[in-house]
């Protein structure tokens, strides 16, 4: 049984440089994967000798991307999300991502989330 979680992350960076990295194949080559080609709506994800294939299937500019696995047969768990997300009170800029995982794994997971955005913090130029 998979599992659905959310993750917050604080990035304040303009939203259209967070936008771009989250939602451009050469943005999320910059710390999502070690390269990702597209072919239409197809995204290709590639790390070291793996490689996964998802489909854009939502954007709204500046605020969300929503990519389908198209390697999971599970249909309602095999997406995951990125929302930018302006904090009213306090100005903050985040990102909120849903994923899916195994529920002994969700720990993992979100180490593996953790790992990646330490990524994405280094490329926007953030400190941690």
């Amino acid at each position: 049984m998979r599992s659905r979680f959310e993750i917050e992350y604080t990035l304040n960076t303009p939203t259209r440089v967070l936008f771009d990295r989250l939602s451009t194949p050469e943005g999320l080559a910059e710390w999502f994967a070690d390269n990702v080609t597209v072919e239409g709506d197809i995204f290709t994800f590639f790390w070291a000798k793996v490689e996964a294939r998802a489909r854009l299937i939502y954007v709204k500019e500046n605020k969300a991307v929503r990519f389908d696995w198209l390697d999971f047969a599970d249909t309602d768990t095999n997406f995951f999300e990125f929302r930018i997300v302006i904090h009213e009170l306090t100005g903050d800029t985040a990102l909120m991502i849903t994923d899916h995982a195994d529920e002994d794994e969700v720990e993992d997971a979100k180490d593996l989330w953790d790992t990646q955005i330490s990524y994405l913090r280094k490329v926007l130029g953030l400190t941690e």
